[in-house]
């Protein structure tokens, strides 16, 4: 029988036998939220945050979520928009004088039409550290596609631009934009660059058995990942510490699920309604040559009728149904070879449906 912590309403129990069901088979440690309506009504978790399965799975043990991340900083985008400071039609120049791609706008970021999606130049995982190392190289490298014309998954190159975007107009980086403005005022546990004293709460990321399958070529792109990212290598303190604003984010499902629950509860202070709508707004509907899949993308969202979402390499997903209020997130340290999902966090989404009855 495998042991479950925390709360559940009764609702939702099946999001509970869900958890269970996925500890016994796939999982070593993973937590699942849920949040309806502004109010969270589970929050569970359970097995170990180790390999060797010796240290538990606790209330406050936090993982890199990997791409789910992407959803933080979209979410900041959107504030800063809301708030008129940023226009998402803008070019990125208006801000950031010294890019070069002159017709790359913000919504193009966020939307993976950026035609940017590697760097030209070759990257080491030693220069993710290094912010205005990689910025400067995508300031002047020039998009393979005309900007807008084609979605190409932007899976460490997003976070860079819209952080040097962010940079330029608040003065922070982005995670120190994320902790004060939205982390902070939600008193959500999730971290976009982690500070040392936080380490020893981490569930290092299990790399898939066999490792992780790359997409196959499109008829546009065929590119090897730059930077390869190996899931061992990135159980370091540097990369911790970094700011990867597209793929090092740390939380549990309980933190994401809080700061993505302001757009499925009106905003929560942090966005007018009418801000929060501005996820759903489709920028693209096609094949994304990078993933392999045809995608709708919303502005920093995958999307789907009402609906907005967003994984991480090797399992973690958030979702938001913004017409029932309903925010589902999961979060584990066991990936699979998946790179577009592997059934695990979409059972608790389904699981979270069966409580609206």
């Amino acid at each position: 029988m495998v042991q479950l912590h925390g709360t559940c309403d009764e609702r939702f129990g099946e999001v509970r036998d869900a958890l269970a069901e996925s500890l016994a088979k796939d999982d070593v440690g993973a937590s699942v939220a849920v949040v309806f309506r502004g109010e969270p009504v589970v929050d569970l978790w359970g097995g170990y945050a180790d390999a060797g399965r010796t240290v538990a799975w606790e209330e406050n043990t936090i993982t890199n979520v990997w791409s789910t991340t992407k959803t933080m900083i979209a979410l900041c985008a959107l504030i800063l928009a809301d708030r008129g400071d940023l226009d998402l039609d803008a070019p990125l120049v208006r801000y950031w004088p010294e890019f070069g791609a002159a017709d790359v706008r913000v919504r193009h970021v966020l939307s993976h039409t950026a035609g940017l999606p590697v760097w030209d130049t070759p990257i080491t995982l030693e220069d993710l550290v290094d912010p205005p190392k990689v910025t400067a190289l995508l300031a002047a490298q020039k998009p393979r596609w005309a900007p807008g014309e084609v979605a190409c998954y932007h899976a460490v190159t997003q976070g860079f631009l819209l952080g040097e975007v962010v940079r330029r107009i608040t003065g922070k980086t982005i995670g120190a934009f994320f902790a004060a403005e939205v982390a902070g005022p939600l008193g959500a546990d999730f971290h976009i660059g982690l500070p040392g004293e936080h380490h020893d709460r981490v569930a290092p990321s299990l790399a898939p058995p066999g490792g992780m399958t790359v997409p196959p070529p499109t008829e546009l792109f065929d590119v090897a990942p730059n930077p390869e990212l190996v899931p061992e290598d990135t159980n370091t303190a540097a990369w911790r510490r970094a700011e990867i604003p597209s793929g090092a984010g740390y939380g549990n499902a309980r933190s994401v699920a809080l700061v993505q629950s302001v757009l499925t509860s009106g905003g929560a202070g942090l966005l007018s309604r009418a801000g929060c709508e501005r996820a759903l707004e489709e920028q693209y509907h096609g094949l994304d040559h990078g993933l392999g899949v045809p995608m709708r993308y919303g502005l920093g969202y995958g999307i789907s009728g009402r609906n907005c979402f967003w994984g991480g390499m090797g399992g973690s997903l958030v979702f938001n149904d913004l017409d029932a209020g309903l925010t589902v997130a999961y979060a584990m340290n066991q990936m699979l070879d998946a790179i577009v999902g592997d059934g695990r966090g979409m059972s608790m989404v389904t699981a979270a449906y069966g409580g609206l009855g």
